[in-house]
């Protein structure tokens, strides 16, 4: 097993999960091996290798747990309508477009292409600093289509750096042919779709856009249950532009993340609390669509809910990849300070992923997957998102990128 050392660090600033806190180590090291983290001390022993971090800042690789990034085309049309034209988001989904403008690009595009697509966007996403990415389908809304969606996403992650976790959301609208019939559709997600997907292999999640004007909360109910008994783990898109009871539901099924959250209300925010659901909020989605009205993230948090924060990149609603930005976005319009930011974006992040045990924070035992900033402070991060941040980054202990 060879070792890398990484030494002269000014600051490193993790989730430590023995003190159940964010820490700043000044003048700290740590040793890797087999792409994991073996050491963290003070004058460890010498390592095969040796990174001179030059008195820099060290974090843990973003963790983005939210994302639609198997799309053919951008919608940038559609923002031009919201800032021109003055329409809203459902407005322009009323008129054909939306998510549904986007699902005849996927369905006619060859699986090549759609690789070829989304490995260009996982470029960029760990060119920003994320190291792992959860991924949803549900540009497809036919069984054919899904299937083909997550085949590329798993396609990807076999060949990328980056570690892609895949979600299949046949619930993310109803295809035009099932509008006036919504419920044989969500037939067809549990009857035909799940049990496709799960015999797949290659789906860990299960989302749902529970929504007014999407899926109703029985029919969230019915296709979150049939996916835990086909073992796939739920999620919720919930109280994103109506206060829909979506949390309650999220809390009373225990799903691993309840994302959105703008029109949340106080009864849940209190099931979210007492039953351990992540909150995941996308502050990029907000601010893209223009709206005034972000995810409380205060109340949130004094009720005791673990916080998450992503990009929510998708064609139509945040072209956002970065997560730096999105830090920026939390503190600003969410009033987080940048210590609670950086932990809802990578360790709160992985436990909404099921995963804190192995990425989200530099501990010993888990992944490598760490960044060694062109900074020196960890408050520097929102303040110079338009300059090139990063200097150095690992995944899983193997550097993968340069300035």
């Amino acid at each position: 097993m060879s070792t890398l050392k990484l030494g002269n660090i000014g600051s490193l600033v993790t989730y430590d999960s023995n003190v159940q806190k964010m820490v700043s180590h000044k003048n700290i090291e740590l040793v890797i091996g087999d792409d994991k983290i073996i050491d963290i001390g003070k004058k460890l022993d010498n390592a095969d290798f040796f990174i001179d971090c030059r008195q820099k800042l060290v974090t843990p690789g973003f963790v983005d747990c939210h994302t639609h990034p198997v799309f053919l085309d951008s919608r940038e049309d559609e923002f031009h309508m919201r800032v021109s034209g003055g329409l809203s988001y459902e407005e322009i989904s009323n008129k054909g477009g939306g998510i549904s403008s986007s699902i005849e690009g996927v369905k006619n595009a060859s699986e090549t292409l759609l690789i070829s697509k989304l490995k260009s966007r996982m470029d960029k996403f760990l060119f920003l600093g994320t190291t792992t990415v959860e991924c949803k389908s549900g540009y497809g809304l036919d069984t054919k289509t899904e299937l083909k969606s997550l085949k590329v996403i798993d396609e990807v992650n076999k060949k990328h750096k980056i570690d892609m976790i895949p979600t299949f959301m046949g619930a993310h609208d109803f295809p035009k042919k099932y509008i006036n019939d919504k419920d044989s559709y969500v037939d067809l997600i549990c009857d035909e779709m799940i049990p496709e997907v799960a015999s797949q292999g290659i789906a860990k999640f299960n989302d749902v856009f529970c929504e007014k004007g999407y899926f109703s909360l029985d029919q969230s109910e019915r296709i979150l249950n049939v996916g835990s008994n086909y073992g796939l783990y739920p999620r919720m898109h919930a109280d994103e532009f109506y206060d829909s009871g979506a949390s309650k539901l999220a809390a009373d099924l225990k799903v691993a993340s309840a994302d959105h959250l703008m029109e949340i209300n106080c009864a849940g925010i209190e099931a979210l609390a007492s039953s351990g659901v992540v909150g995941t909020l996308l502050p990029g989605t907000t601010f893209f669509l223009g709206k005034p009205k972000y995810a409380p993230y205060k109340e949130l948090k004094n009720k005791g809910v673990h916080i998450a924060i992503a990009t929510d990149y998708n064609p139509g609603s945040c072209s956002i990849q970065s997560m730096s930005f999105i830090i920026m976005l939390s503190c600003i319009y969410l009033h987080m300070n940048i210590l609670e930011a950086i932990k809802s974006s990578t360790y709160v992040a992985a436990k909404s992923l099921m995963m804190e045990n192995e990425i989200g924070s530099i501990e010993k035992g888990k992944k490598a997957d760490i960044l060694i900033w062109n900074l020196s402070r960890v408050e520097e991060i929102p303040y110079t998102i338009d300059s090139q941040q990063l200097n150095l980054i690992l995944k899983n202990g193997k550097s993968i990128f340069t300035a």
